[in-house]
């Protein structure tokens, strides 16, 4: 009997000590890298963390995410500029494998094609969000990325962003596209070329050979040529000295009653039509693909890369108003308003 209420006792002083250790939560560590702090990326990363606490990982709760971002001023990337902050970014690579998280988000190509096998070899998983050409950052395929990493991407099916364009204004001919050296807009600017025939168009473009050109001299050089209109492809150029590179092709619209197109879903001034991939739901879908990993145990080889299914359609009412634009009921029915 006395040695039965002793085993009680120690029984439930055990149980008493051992209570707060099993309540406490484990705390998840995830590190994340990006290159220039742009306002798509600010996106990405915000639904990243905004999806997470969906599946209950809160930050100052039970997830600590440290987050750095490579300054880079892309207008003026010289030669040097561009070997400093590769350096830059494989340093930071070298310090995120030592400090060990759980998982490193890397936002964007250059981020993920330079910093994710210093990571991996680490025996750290990487999700990458916000790659444009999944191929560009070292995946094998448009589904398929590789050992120890995968990730979402925002690559869009161009022909059927040009059948949208060529369904909203059915006489355009010519699109033309001045576009920099950024690796999204060159691979933007090929699948254009690429697919424009098959729906009964053309596209025409010019390089900018620096960041730092104005637009306006390739724009009118373009308009000589026949161009109908200006699509904005996915490039860093534009979104420079606020949005300067739109606001001159903006004038160039005025006098030609122009309706600019966007294939970037970020405001942008003068476009009545925007058509492509969200930055938010990329963030969102390598959140998922985070969940899975850290928190099931699911090795990163094993997730397909994410993609959204569905391209976005946006439309500008005020400025279709402006242009006198018309559009067909078929794009308004799948359109939402940027407003």
């Amino acid at each position: 009997m006395k040695r039965w209420l002793l085993f009680l006792v120690l029984s439930v002083i055990f149980t008493v000590h051992s209570a707060p250790c099993q309540a406490q939560e484990k705390m998840y560590r995830i590190e994340a890298l990006q290159v220039t702090d742009i306002e798509p990326y600010k996106l990405c990363y915000d639904k990243f963390v905004d999806e997470l606490g969906k599946y209950g990982l809160v930050q100052g709760k039970n997830l600590e995410i440290n987050r750095t971002v490579i300054d880079f001023d892309v207008e003026k990337a010289g030669l040097w500029k561009k070997i400093r902050v590769l350096m830059r970014i494989k340093g930071e690579a070298s310090r995120i494998a030592d400090a060990n998280p759980d998982l490193v988000l890397t936002i964007g190509t250059p981020a993920t094609k330079h910093a994710k096998d210093r990571i991996i070899n680490a025996g750290i998983p990487v999700v990458f969000a916000a790659v444009s050409i999944p191929e560009a950052a070292g995946c094998r395929s448009l589904m398929e990325s590789g050992p120890g990493f995968t990730g979402s991407t925002l690559y869009m099916n161009m022909e059927t962003a040009l059948k949208i364009i060529k369904l909203a204004f059915p006489d355009f001919k010519k699109l033309a596209v001045v576009y920099s050296d950024d690796e999204n807009a060159i691979a933007h600017v090929e699948e254009a070329c690429k697919h424009a025939p098959s729906v009964g168009m053309e596209v025409i473009t010019r390089q900018v050979k620096s960041k730092s050109d104005h637009i306006t001299p390739y724009a009118l050089e373009l308009l000589n040529e026949g161009a109908d209109t200006f699509i904005i492809p996915l490039d860093t150029y534009y979104g420079l000295r606020d949005y300067e590179a739109c606001r001159e092709l903006l004038k160039i619209g005025d006098a030609n009653n122009q309706p600019g197109i966007s294939l970037v879903l970020m405001k942008f001034p003068g476009a009545c039509l925007y058509v492509g991939a969200d930055f938010g739901i990329s963030g969102s879908m390598s959140a998922q693909q985070a969940v899975k990993i850290i928190m099931e145990g699911v090795k990163p080889e094993a997730l397909p890369l994410a993609h959204q299914q569905d391209l976005n359609v946006m439309v500008d009412t005020k400025m279709m108003a402006k242009r006198g634009v018309e559009l067909p009921f078929e794009i308004l029915q799948i359109a939402r308003s940027v407003e």
